[in-house]
């Protein structure tokens, strides 16, 4: 395949619970069926990022027990922050993202803690902004609930209250000088009297700023708020496109409506959730993910499928295909975008199995095959122009992730889309960001003892 030499993919890599992108994954062979709970997963799972020279380690939040524990482990169990900073112990160079939501938390709590986290790694930390519907998380934190435009409004005051708090301190107001006994600029700290509709906070923050200013904005937030909130405020996005033209016509949106914000889309990422399954061949590959599937729950996932075909399949043999008749009433559900590709692949004559396997009720699309093959995907994906970047699942855990870091990263390296070394030692320098503190036209001059 021919190679855009000109420009490079970014990628961060994910561990879902420790185990990966499959929900029965704690019970593959070799498996830590405790991986949920076990820090060093998550830390080595950094530090192979880092070996790989990729972006950044992507952490998610669930507090919460939304599943089924019977048959498998809550999600996201252990607080993103605490994880992080011990990959930033463990680590040098790769960017720590981590999820912290507008609707659980106040302005100062979130200031703070991620500027601890940008200080503790030297200005790797990246905040993934999201916001918390009605359901266990939120009551787990709240009596009340807002509505949804309630709940929007108060994240678009939380991140504006954040920046202004990180602002607060100047990147030049800490002096350390000894001779003249001054610790810091005072002028060049100030408090911010942040007063919303819905939060409120005096600062200034206690801490100055990193090597890279303040964090990188993600967000993974959808419907109009959280495309809104990706065009006009942050730095990337977190994306599950269920297909390439999905991912293609979502790109192109997104850069319209940057620009006419008056932002510059190359200075912006979309990271693309991909799921991998690597085998020897395409063959192994989709017995993989056919045994995989297995050891989930295979009653439910068949379910689904049904209605995603708006078709009656509990009953079939998931060993044959669809039959033609059934065929011929199956359309796609129009409430699950992912419906259209689950489609097609009925329409192939795959086996409802290997239907399946191919992943289309998963939440990530599954690039499967080869190292070689697999590579290939990315790179067809990343030339067609889908926003940059990739949020990398692997589909079993941490020697899944292990096989696409020696397998697939040297592919895409040697084919000039992945770098070979880190050019910088901040996230801001792997995604090609200048350095920010606060809001841009945010200017510190106030005497903080005169507030």
């Amino acid at each position: 395949m021919s190679t855009n030499k000109d420009r490079q993919m970014h990628l961060v890599a994910q561990l879902p619970s420790g185990q990966g992108i499959e929900q029965g994954g704690w019970r593959w062979p070799g498996a830590d069926k405790a991986a949920f709970i076990n820090e060093d997963i998550y830390v080595k799972g950094a530090q192979l990022a880092e070996k790989g020279k990729l972006d950044g380690f992507f952490l998610t939040d669930t507090p919460a027990v939304y599943i089924n524990v019977k048959e498998m482990p809550p999600h996201h169990s252990f607080d993103p922050l605490m994880l992080t900073a011990l990959m930033a112990k463990a680590t040098e160079r790769i960017g720590l993202i981590t999820t912290m939501s507008t609707s659980l938390n106040e302005p100062y709590n979130i200031a703070r803690a991620m500027r601890t986290l940008d200080l503790f790694s030297k200005g790797r930390a990246g905040w993934n902004v999201v916001t918390t519907g009605a359901g266990p998380a939120l009551l787990n934190f709240y009596s009340g609930i807002l509505n949804h435009d309630e709940k929007h409004a108060r994240s678009t005051e939380v991140w504006e209250a954040v920046l202004k708090l990180w602002g607060s301190w100047h990147k030049d107001a800490l002096k350390l000088d000894v001779d003249s006994g001054v610790f810091a600029d005072d002028t060049l700290i100030q408090p911010i009297n942040y007063k919303g509709k819905y939060v409120t906070t005096k600062g200034p923050i206690n801490m100055p700023p990193s090597e890279q200013g303040m964090p990188v904005i993600f967000t993974a937030g959808g419907g109009n708020y959280g495309y809104d909130f990706a065009a006009t405020k942050a730095d990337a996005m977190y994306s599950n496109p269920p297909t390439l033209e999905y991912a293609t016509a979502f790109w192109k949106s997104m850069k319209a409506s940057m620009k006419q914000a008056g932002r510059n889309p190359d200075q912006f990422t979309v990271f693309n959730g991909i799921g991998v399954s690597i085998a020897s061949s395409e063959k192994e590959a989709l017995e993989r993910r056919a045994a995989l599937d297995e050891l989930g729950d295979p009653k439910s996932r068949l379910r689904y499928l049904g209605h995603m075909l708006n078709i009656p399949i509990t009953g079939l043999d998931i060993d044959k295909a669809i039959p033609p008749e059934l065929l011929e009433i199956a359309y796609p559900s129009p409430s699950d975008h992912r419906s259209k590709y689950a489609y097609d692949l009925a329409k192939k004559n795959f086996t409802i199995r290997e239907v399946l396997a191919h992943g289309p009720i998963n939440y990530h699309p599954i690039f499967m095959g080869t190292p070689e093959s697999i590579a290939d995907k990315f790179q067809q994906w990343f030339e067609a122009g889908v926003g940059k970047g990739f949020s990398v699942v692997p589909d079993s855990g941490l020697d899944s992730l292990t096989d696409f870091v020696e397998q697939v990263v040297p592919i895409l390296q040697r084919r000039g889309l992945l770098r070979e070394e880190y050019t910088g030692s901040t996230l801001r320098e792997h995604l090609g960001l200048p350095y920010q503190n606060g809001l841009p036209e945010q200017k510190t001059k106030t005497l903080i003892a005169k507030n």
